[in-house]
């Protein structure tokens, strides 16, 4: 059995929660909340960094992060089930890294509100995040990622649905307004993946 260190809020658990289901190993991994800023959480023992989502293999051996996580997956399931191969493959994994990017801006948005008092909040560097944010939502509303083929996405479509479904749980979906093509991806997303709506984010 693998262990997924992760916890019901992450979009990068998610995204390997996602994986696991469309691949069919749902049943092969075993979710164990964890704690990052609990030191005694044994997390930092099987990742120096004590981040999340951490996949322990059955021997002991720890992978980490999701992009590492969902490549060994899809190599599990045999290969190019989420990360086509030859030329493409540096596209899908190239738009992976844009939208795990909105998703690193938008953690660093809500720790900086989250851990700073209100008066000391760095409203500068919360621009700089959200420009993140907007500008690469603006190059997927502008060139938007294919909808899933067969409910089978890639690893670029999952981690657009997750970086999106983030957005609308910790900042309150305002990336929606004026961006119709993604808002309608998300739908058609959501529709072809019923893993999305089963991994719900919460507190």
């Amino acid at each position: 059995m693998l262990i997924l260190r992760s916890s019901s809020a992450s979009p990068f658990g998610r995204k390997i929660k996602i994986a696991a289901t469309v691949l069919g190993f749902a049943n092969r991994i075993e979710v164990q909340m964890a704690k990052t800023t609990d030191p005694e959480d044994s997390l930092r023992q099987q990742n120096p960094l004590g981040k999340i989502p951490t996949l322990v293999l059955e021997d002991g051996t720890a992978l980490f992060d999701s992009p590492v996580i969902t490549e060994y997956l899809d190599y599990l399931a045999g290969g190019e089930k989420l990360l086509p191969a030859g030329a493409e493959r540096f596209d899908v994994l190239t738009k992976q890294a844009m939208a795990d990017g909105i998703v690193d801006a938008a953690i660093l948005i809500v720790y900086e509100r989250r851990f700073r008092p209100a008066e000391k909040v760095d409203t500068n560097w919360l621009s700089y995040q959200q420009d993140k944010i907007d500008r690469s939502l603006n190059a997927f509303e502008a060139n938007p990622l294919p909808h899933v083929s067969h409910g089978s996405p890639d690893a670029a479509q999952i981690a657009l649905a997750c970086a999106l479904g983030y957005l609308d749980f910790r900042l309150g979906g305002e990336w929606r307004e004026g961006r119709d093509k993604l808002v309608g991806w998300l739908d058609d997303f959501a529709a072809s993946v019923p893993s999305f709506e089963a991994t719900q984010p919460h507190d």
